[in-house]
């Protein structure tokens, strides 16, 4: 799915959204002027992989530090490494710095599980990269999660350490 077709899924489901352009962002560092600039829950995703080569793409507020031994230990995946950028790509068709969960309409239902925090269940906007770090958009999260189960995905929300 292009961004375009995200964007156009949006529209039939009834999601509305707010996009903003931006320079390439590739830390949360450096995305300090798109929070400013965009309200929203901003995230930090986390392409994983356990040791039984399964998939993940993990997604946690943007100022919370990523714990993997303990995320392992909540999901019962053994332990997690980082995935690679060529399956990244394969998987999710986006590159390092544009991960995010909008991708996982690129995704074979099932091959990579998707995980929210706990925190994004609140009103606030959740705000993702689409498919580019070159923008941001901000949707509701209940909505977003919504769509993402249409599309035959297991979309768990937990609290995440």
């Amino acid at each position: 799915m292009t961004e375009d077709e995200i964007y156009a899924a949006f529209q039939r489901e009834g999601i509305a959204f707010e996009k903003l352009e931006h320079p390439a962002v590739f830390t949360v560092e450096e995305s300090a002027d798109i929070h400013a600039a965009l309200p929203g829950a901003h995230t930090k995703n986390l392409f994983l992989k356990d040791k039984q080569k399964r998939f993940w793409l993990v997604v946690l507020p943007y100022d919370r530090r990523a714990d993997l031994k303990g995320m392992a230990e909540r999901l019962e995946a053994g332990k997690f490494s980082f995935g690679s950028a060529e399956d990244m790509e394969r998987l999710l068709q986006v590159t390092p710095g544009a991960v995010t969960p909008l991708a996982i309409a690129n995704v074979t239902p099932g091959d990579v599980r998707l995980v929210f925090d706990e925190s994004f269940r609140s009103d606030a906007p959740i705000a993702v990269h689409p498919l580019r770090n070159t923008a941001t958009v901000a949707l509701p999260f209940v909505p977003l999660k919504v769509w993402l189960e249409k599309l035959g995905h297991d979309v768990r929300v937990v609290t995440l350490p």
